[in-house]
């Protein structure tokens, strides 16, 4: 798929579970903006409102080939450092969503 991309991924933190979560999420998206065709992350918690995710991060890329790219020196990295996310997800009592957007054209 050609065109920008976008990673949404959305979590559900316990409270105790909140700094352990957000060193490996920012530790993670710093790998990110070393790769080749990453345009700009953000990473949100939530202040106001009923909704479930208290943690929302974005990740913007130029296209889903650079993704693919990135996806597996992100795996390789977290390798080396002995880090499993879904490890560490089940230990805190994290749940998940995580899904690729792509720009709805007006």
């Amino acid at each position: 798929m050609s065109g920008a991309f976008f990673r949404v991924d959305k979590f559900v933190v316990p409270a105790a579970a909140r700094e352990e979560f957000l060193v490996k999420v920012m530790m993670t998206h710093k790998l990110l903006e070393a790769q080749e065709g990453f345009i700009d992350h953000r990473v949100l918690e939530q202040v106001a409102g009923p909704g479930e995710f208290n943690f929302v991060t974005i990740a913007e890329w130029e296209n889903t080939e650079v993704v693919e790219r990135a996806r597996a020196t992100v795996a390789a990295a977290h390798k080396a450092a002995n880090f499993d996310p879904q490890e560490m997800f089940a230990r805190l009592g994290i749940r998940a969503d995580i899904a690729s957007y792509k720009p709805v054209a007006a």
